[in-house]
Order: C-alpha cells, then structure tokens, then sequence
C-alpha cells in the first residue's frame, strides 16, 4: 500500500519516549489539534503528536508570515472550482495532514477550524499543493455539499465585471468554467423545457424534445470525429468536431440529470486502474 501524509504522523506508545505508526486520522480532534513539539519526552502527555522528520521539515520550508500564517486555497478536484480561501498557520496544515479534512486558521477567533464542523460540509482533502514561492497552499478535494455559508457551491459568485457593467444588477453568477458555464447553460434550457418558458428558438431544446435526433446527432457527431483521425485531418478540425460531440453528450447527460462532475470523478477513480482491468471488471 502506497504512503499517505497521515502515515508520517506518530502517536507516543505505552513505552516512555517511544513512538509508534498509527493512521492519525483515527486520532480524536482534540490529539490532531495538539500544537506539536519536538521531541517527544518520556512524561510527554498522550495528547501529543510525534511528526516525522519528512513533515517537519516540509513544514519548516514554508514561507510563514510574520503571523506565522499562509493563504489557503481549497478547490474542487474534479470540476477545478476555487471554492473558497482562507488562512492556515502550521497547526492547520498539521491537522489538515492527518485528518484529510480542509483545517483553517481563524484570525478572528484565534483558533482552528475545519471546514464542514457545523454544517457536515468538509472538503476531502486529497493532495496539498505549495505555490513556488512556498507562501501560499491549495488543499485540493471532494466537498461534501456547499462550500459558502450562504448556501452556494463555492464563495465566488459576484462578478465584478457585472458589477462594472450594471451597477444594480445584483445577479449571481459563479466563476466557472468553460465546460461547466456551457453545463449551465443547458442546465437552464432544460429548465425552460419543462416549464415551456421561453419560446425562442433553441437547439439545445429542440435536441431535449426529440431523443431520437439526440442520440442520432451524438452517433454522427462522433463519427465526424472518428474520420479526422482516418482522413488525417487538421488537429483544428478534430477540436472542432469533438466540442460538437461533448456538447451533445452533456444534453443527453442533462436528461439523465447526470452532472459533468459525476462523470470526471468516475475517471478520476480510474487513475490507478489498468484500462484493461476496469473493462474486465464490468
């Protein structure tokens, strides 16, 4: 089994000044929160952490400012959404470490929270990136529900360049992506299919209306894709034919109330899994 972070982290066994393995994120918040210290004396209470040389280290080498603080980003890992920032000090990134859950630094209240305590909604943490100047981190995860207080997937949601261009427009909008602003966009003609709002002309609800011309556009459009390869065409064109095979693909998966972001989780699942070994398995 391959090492995970929390494998470096060390609990004092029964034995004075021995420590021992153990998967941290077994440990009860109020061990992991522990402010750490080096080393572990024989009297040592069971309360605290032993940290491998590798973290600390690690831990050392970051640029903490004069708070002893660095900017933390969490983002989705599968749909690349920044959902929110916060600030983290080394006992955040330490407890982040062994629980996989995002852990912030509160400046306000002077402690450590998690992200989801209250609410159930924590980020799954499942790699920590450091920027190249090693004062800022991106905890990179799963959330489990609305990151923002207010309810919204992630805390970004007021553009300043609507801000700009109409002052009274109070519209939220998330900053997204290519793919998945193209998501809501179909996302909202579906809704106006089903409630018939809306009666100018679209393709996307002609498409939702009709599940043979669907399913027949899809089987053309991947065909067209196929033959950029077997008619050696220009790479320009097999973009242009596979954004037109995609866009079909997400009206069908808007109807089977299927999200993009389900679909890049089950090939993120895939990662470590021989292709071969994955269509044997089905």
């Amino acid at each position: 089994m391959s090492a995970s972070i929390s494998d470096y982290f060390l609990i004092p066994s029964a034995r004075g000044g021995d420590c021992r393995p153990s998967f941290a994120r077994n440990i009860p918040t109020r061990w992991r929160y522990q402010k750490l210290r080096f080393p572990i004396a024989a009297t040592a209470p069971k309360e605290v952490l032993c940290v491998d040389s590798k973290v600390k280290n690690l831990l050392d080498s970051i640029k903490w400012d004069e708070k002893g603080l660095v900017v933390a980003i969490a983002q989705n890992v599968d749909t690349g959404a920044v959902l929110m920032q916060g600030f983290a000090n080394r006992e955040a990134l330490e407890a982040t470490f062994s629980s996989h859950k995002a852990t912030f630094y509160s400046r306000s209240r002077s402690s450590l929270w998690t992200k989801g305590e209250t609410s159930s909604n924590y980020i799954n943490v499942l790699d920590i990136f450091l920027d190249c100047d090693r004062d800022s981190v991106i905890y990179l995860g799963k959330p489990d529900g609305p990151t923002c207080h207010t309810g919204s997937e992630t805390c970004y949601y007021t553009s300043v360049f609507d801000i700009l261009e109409d002052s009274q427009k109070n519209k939220e909008r998330l900053a997204l992506t290519t793919l998945y602003s193209l998501e809501t966009i179909i996302s909202e003609r579906k809704q106006e299919f089903e409630t018939e709002q809306n009666r100018k002309p679209s393709w996307t609800r002609k498409l939702m209306h009709d599940n043979e011309l669907l399913c027949s556009k899809i089987r053309e459009e991947a065909e067209e894709l196929a033959r950029t390869l077997l008619d050696d065409e220009d790479g320009s064109r097999s973009a242009s034919e596979m954004g037109d095979l995609l866009y079909h693909a997400m009206v069908l998966l808007k109807l089977k109330d299927v999200r993009m972001e389900d679909v890049l989780e089950v090939l993120r699942k895939r990662f470590s899994q021989s292709g071969i070994e994955e269509k044997n398995s089905r």
